[in-house]
């Protein structure tokens, strides 16, 4: 079994080899952001060097033109300060990264960040004190300070977990004129206006829709064909879609499909969920039951259960598909490993390849082709 602690930096990648990051979610000298090649043939992952100096890494994202790479920085995360977004540079295909700046994330649990399609704007969910935030990005790849704020408020009916807001996720659509913010403790999607050349958000009108009561909306994706959003829900294992008016900004929820079986009588949570570039299929994973959920989507969007099999770790985290689609990975958190599973064109299911790989507590994964 490989175990991912290197130091020492490796000797440059073919430009043909995906680049894969990899944060390990710990304090002090145990956090850090691990890179791999990907044998994109067989599914194998080559360590190739650990950045040092970043704790608890839980979320990464990454520039549109694979310059640059942002992630949470917190010595304490979901303490009584703010965390921070560190900017890096990447150092080519070597896996090395270059701290370039840090700035404030103006919250505690800071749990998500994601980058426009001008790369101009990175946006960050923080979900202990439920916020939002847009920070500028400068032109050689740092940060500026944050440029829009926005508090949430009200409660649910899931208590005491839904007693406040609990801001967990930001993406932006794929016209890259608004953003949406799963907020798991008032069970809503909130909708936010971008200015991508300032990076500034304004609240949407109307400013949200709701998810199902209890549901706990955590992680969101967009179809490859931008006419609808996804949102995996935490607290009822649940996977709902919203029709997406591209014109106005506006979600429309179509339906709801549990993502555990219906015999399950466990405690389980949901946390990530991933489309394929094809539209085809959707993955889910589910916490406790500690398994994948795979759906097929239909023409009208519209989810269909395929399966469920186990995530080969405890809790899973994070997923992240290859670009080509054949392959995807699975981020253990607990189970401290990652887990490569081929996909079948055809089906959608998914088949270990080789070995887990030992990671301290992976929370995110980002593949550059």
């Amino acid at each position: 079994m490989l175990t991912a602690l290197l130091t020492t930096a490796a000797p440059a990648t073919h430009a043909a080899d995906p680049l894969i990051f990899i944060s390990a979610f710990a304090p002090g000298t145990n956090g850090g952001i691990h890179a791999f090649t990907f044998d994109s043939e067989n599914g194998r992952l080559k360590p190739l060097q650990r950045t040092a100096g970043v704790e608890h890494p839980f979320f990464l994202a990454v520039s549109p033109d694979q310059k640059y790479l942002y992630s949470i920085h917190a010595k304490t995360f979901g303490g009584k300060n703010p965390e921070e977004v560190a900017a890096y540079a990447l150092e080519g295909r070597t896996g090395g990264l270059k701290l370039l700046n840090r700035q404030s994330t103006r919250g505690t649990a800071s749990c998500y960040l994601a980058v426009d399609a001008t790369g101009k704007t990175v946006l960050v969910a923080n979900y202990t004190t439920g916020n939002v935030g847009s920070l500028p990005v400068r032109a050689e790849g740092s940060l500026g300070e944050m440029v829009s704020f926005f508090q949430h408020a009200g409660a649910s009916v899931d208590l005491p977990r839904q007693k406040g807001p609990n801001a967990h996720s930001f993406v932006v659509s794929p016209d890259n004129r608004f953003a949406f913010a799963a907020d798991l403790g008032i069970d809503q999607v909130l909708g936010y206006r971008l200015d991508a050349a300032t990076a500034k958000l304004t609240p949407n009108e109307p400013a949200f829709v709701k998810a199902p009561p209890g549901a706990g909306p955590r992680h969101l994706a967009f179809h490859p064909n931008g006419r609808h959003l996804y949102a995996i829900n935490e607290l009822k294992n649940s996977v709902t879609l919203f029709d997406y008016t591209t014109a106005t900004g506006t979600l429309i929820e179509r339906q709801t499909i549990p993502t555990l079986p219906a015999d399950f009588k466990g405690k389980s949570y949901c946390a990530d969920l991933k489309i394929t570039a094809n539209g085809r299929f959707l993955y889910g994973t589910n916490r406790g039951h500690d398994s994948i959920a795979t759906y097929r989507l239909g023409d009208d969007g519209r989810l269909t259960l395929l399966g469920i099999i186990p995530s080969l770790g405890k809790g899973p985290q994070n997923l992240a598909l290859a670009a080509d689609g054949k392959f995807l990975l699975c981020a253990n958190m607990p189970g401290k490993n990652v887990v490569v599973f081929r996909v079948d064109p055809q089906t959608g299911g998914l088949t270990a390849v080789g070995e887990p790989i030992t990671i301290p507590s992976p929370s995110c994964i980002m593949v550059l082709p």
